[in-house]
């Protein structure tokens, strides 16, 4: 039987290229040819525990991607060989690349089920290239978590985190018409891309200065006496306990605080804060409806996403890549050729 290269991960820290037999889609499945992936936050998570299948069984790895229809399913109505697409990985509850038996990170993908999920994948316009076709899934999270926040044009921002997830925020509140949005990161690099993107103004973590950024440059209330940033939403996604402590720290009252980064460890807060400033604090997990939305932003040309993708890497040096994405000192997205 034929084969190909696939990423998958068999333990802890044990990620390897393997080679596994071609797909063979069924009646209601679409076989698309992988363009491009992006290396996510999550895999790398993924990797460092080991992934999350049976004893035994490699875990396949990849679920921000843009490609071609290879083969259609004769079940399948509205989707033709040579159509530029994208995958939505978690529309049809197969979990693409996030602990279901297909992955990403493979020159052919297996999308099952499309001809009764039809969201599970969505045409390219011709003016979105794969790389930014490849970005879409990422941008749908973040353009989630805009969402949770109820955001509105003229509000104030801080994104904590200046990872993809966070940059991908910042060019969707940008899109919005949020102009004033201050990003705080650890690394200066990714600080200058958040610049580049159009933050209003960044900070490094542990600048003292953070809370007086937010107060000159979006105004002052105050919470029984004390002075704080009269900042309008707070988004966290940086899944460190301490960033999202102190995002409730710095709120005013009817401030929201959106949880978009991945924790692993529980936070100690008093409900007594949340009483007091009356804190809206909601989660963001995925894109329900994001991906048009997403597609349409990028096809206006209203935003350009290039600044986001640092490294670009052939698949058969895929381990390259991941020590690359690990350095946030020099890496932004990290695309896979595949």
């Amino acid at each position: 039987m034929e084969t190909m290269p696939a990423v998958q991960i068999h333990g802890v820290d044990d990620v390897r290229v393997d080679q596994v037999n071609v797909p063979e889609p069924g009646g209601g499945d679409v076989l698309v040819k992988v363009a491009r992936g992006g290396i996510c936050g999550s895999d790398l998570g993924y990797i460092a525990q080991g992934g999350f299948m049976p004893p035994g069984v490699p875990m396949p790895l990849g679920h921000e991607l843009s490609g071609t229809v290879e083969r259609v399913g004769r079940d399948v109505k509205k989707l033709a060989v040579g159509q530029r697409v994208t995958v939505n990985p978690m529309a049809n509850g197969h979990a693409i690349g996030n602990g279901g038996t297909e992955g990403g990170f493979a020159p052919l993908l297996l999308v099952k089920d499309v001809a009764s999920h039809p969201g599970a994948i969505h045409l390219l316009p011709d003016s979105v290239g794969f790389e930014e076709g490849a970005l879409i899934e990422p941008l749908a999270v973040a353009m989630h978590g805009i969402n949770q926040s109820g955001i509105q044009a003229g509000d104030t921002a801080l994104i904590m985190g200046a990872g993809p997830i966070g940059l991908c925020a910042l060019v969707g509140m940008r899109y919005r018409g949020i102009d004033k949005v201050v990003v705080v990161d650890r690394s200066a690099h990714r600080l200058a891309l958040a610049r580049e993107l159009g933050a209003q103004a960044t900070c490094r973590v542990g600048d003292d200065e953070l809370a007086a950024t937010l107060k000159r440059l979006h105004g002052e209330s105050e919470v029984m006496g004390s002075p704080v940033p009269a900042t309008d939403v707070y988004l966290e996604a940086t899944g460190a306990g301490p960033a999202l402590l102190q995002a409730i720290e710095l709120a005013r009252i009817n401030a929201t605080v959106v949880v978009l980064g991945v924790h692993h460890a529980p936070i100690e807060l008093h409900p007594l804060t949340l009483l007091i400033k009356e804190l809206r604090l909601v989660g963001s997990m995925a894109y329900p409806g994001e991906y048009p939305e997403v597609i349409q932003m990028l096809e206006s040309g209203a935003v350009d996403v290039a600044p986001l993708v640092s490294h670009s890497f052939p698949l058969e040096e895929f381990l390259d890549a991941l020590d690359t994405a690990r350095d946030q000192e020099r890496a932004g997205k990290v695309m896979i050729e595949c």
